[in-house]
């Protein structure tokens, strides 16, 4: 679920050129860490969530393999291989071990997240 956030806390994280499509980098947003996707080419679309992994108790959701179940674009963790939605943060195989999502976009060729 996105976070309760105010328009202004919008933080920017770094140029799209500097994330490889369909892979993800990890930003440290006031204090915590927040895995970034950027997903497709041309058009892409950004995703954040917490970079923090439940199930294996490790910050590395970052280095997750990005893909897609179905109609959920998603993250596979690169331990234990639960996948996250990475629109809702939802762990598909474990709901109740689901992760903080954060609102993303690109503006002027950053990546900026609200965290």
């Amino acid at each position: 679920m996105h976070r309760d956030l105010q328009l202004n806390q919008w933080t920017p994280v770094c140029p799209l050129d500097d994330i490889v499509p369909d892979t993800g980098v990890c930003a440290l947003l006031n204090g915590e860490q927040v895995a970034v996707f950027r997903v497709g080419r041309g058009e892409p679309g950004v995703f954040a969530i917490a970079n923090y992994d439940p199930n294996a108790h490790a910050a590395v959701l970052s280095r997750g393999i990005v893909g897609s179940l179905g109609e959920r674009v998603v993250v596979a963790s690169p331990i234990y291989k639960q996948h996250f939605d990475l629109r809702t943060g939802e762990c598909l195989e474990a709901p109740e071990r689901s992760v903080a999502c954060y609102p993303a976009r690109v503006a002027d060729g950053m990546v900026w997240v609200a965290a």
